[in-house]
């Protein structure tokens, strides 16, 4: 009897597998996973079949990281793989876009030859194995990678990025404008379809550390003739810049409270969180602020501290996608909403609507440019609001044959003065 048992194991797993080889027969499975085996390098393009995941290459290797200066002042990348599928991502922060072209470089020998299917482990290693973390240029070339990496992932799974971070939230993406203190100009956005919009302080940097009467009433009396322009149906939001003085935005503030800004950004430099945590006690006015902090480590003083009820973090800058989600999942617990930055390109635009379409704290989204003459098909707005991408990863295609005459820059940050003494002011 004690040596029938293994026999009788061995019958009855036998018979097992025979029932689920069955079972999996019946239902196309079983073939399915046999037919996939069979091929050497699966489908370059996963098929899709009812019931059932898609085909992967067992194996997928990035070949390599191309990037390429594109005007006005950006930087995009592609990451190459075996089977052919490109993911794209923007891995720039303005006016060092050589400086980031050279560290994806640096980055390039750890990512050729692994999966890209693995996007937070290789977040994880290219962060935390460098011995300085963090810094506003690594920061921003490992956002640009992580995009490439999301892109690739959802084009092999034949969805949008949104869907692999929970699925949509929202049909459609609210987005604004920039006018600076252009009335006409409002009322040409609005006729474009927008529906919210941005400006700064008239003059900004010329306020000093101590503004005048004349500065504070101008700059107010500015924003009042946008808002008249627009309307009271409109948001416009305010932003400092950094470049005021703690004295001068307190003053500023006030001046403008009577005219409603949607936001007040960045009212004083975003390091000095305990100040702006101040300002944001002194006024009723939402104060924003993000684009100059990195990871969910930097966010977390913000919140812990009651900075900013609106965070903007940039997808370029902040760590990528799902960086931002994480953001977004701690200002959710803190009540706060979600604004990203957004100065730069259309496959960072992309990215912000996947990270809008995904999270229920969402406000608005920042752009300077949809699209036209740098993807396929442009981003179109309608009554304020994008529409979701429906096409795999981040749903854009560039348009090759339009950027031709794109390729190449040599921008530089501004460079500006106090025109009374000449001392630097700050950009």
């Amino acid at each position: 009897m004690k040596k029938s048992q293994p026999v009788r194991g061995a019958i009855l797993r036998r018979d097992f597998l025979k029932n689920m080889f069955g079972v999996l027969s019946a239902t196309g499975l079983g073939s399915a996973a046999l037919a996939a085996e069979r091929q050497p390098g699966y489908a370059r393009s996963p098929q899709r079949r009812e019931g059932q995941p898609p085909d992967f290459p067992p194996k997928l290797r990035i070949t390599k990281l191309e990037t390429m200066l594109v005007k006005p002042r950006w930087l995009f990348l592609k990451i190459h793989t075996d089977e052919g599928v490109i993911g794209l991502g923007e891995p720039i922060l303005e006016g060092r876009a050589k400086t980031c072209a050279a560290a994806v470089a640096e980055v390039e020998p750890y990512l050729v030859g692994k999966d890209p299917r693995h996007v937070v482990h290789h977040w994880q290693a290219i962060y935390r194995h460098a011995f300085y973390r963090g810094g506003p240029i690594l920061t921003s070339v490992l956002s640009g990678i992580e995009q490439a990496l999301w892109d690739i992932k959802g084009k092999l799974l034949g969805v949008p990025i949104y869907e692999l971070l929970g699925g949509p939230t929202r049909d459609k993406v609210r987005v604004y404008a920039h006018v600076g203190n252009d009335p006409a100009r409002v009322k040409a956005r609005k006729e474009e379809g927008f529906t919210a919009f941005k400006t700064g302080p008239k003059n900004v940097v010329q306020s000093g550390l101590v503004a005048n009467q004349q500065f504070i009433e101008e700059a107010a009396a500015a924003f009042a003739a946008l808002r008249e322009a627009g309307g009271k149906n409109v948001d416009i939001g305010i932003d400092f810049h950094g470049a005021v003085s703690p004295a001068n935005a307190k003053l500023l503030i006030k001046a403008l409270e009577p005219y409603n800004p949607f936001f007040v950004e960045e009212p004083v430099q975003c390091q000095n969180v305990d100040l702006m945590a101040e300002i944001a006690r002194g006024t009723h006015l939402p104060i924003a602020t993000g684009e100059r902090i990195f990871t969910k480590w930097g966010f977390r003083e913000i919140l812990e501290k009651h900075a900013a009820t609106i965070l903007q973090p940039d997808m370029c800058h902040a760590g990528g996608i799902m960086e931002a989600r994480i953001i977004a999942g701690m200002a959710e617990a803190y009540y706060a909403s979600v604004a990203p930055h957004n100065p730069l390109g259309p496959i960072s635009l992309a990215s912000g609507l996947q990270l809008a379409a995904s999270i229920p704290n969402f406000l608005c989204q920042e752009q300077v440019s949809l699209g036209e003459g740098y993807i396929k098909e442009p981003f179109k707005v309608e009554n304020g609001y994008v529409p979701v991408p429906t096409k795999p990863g981040l749903g854009v295609e560039l348009d090759e044959n339009a950027m031709a005459d794109k390729i190449g820059h040599d921008w530089r940050n501004a460079e500006t003065y106090f025109e009374k003494d000449g001392s630097v002011v700050d950009w």
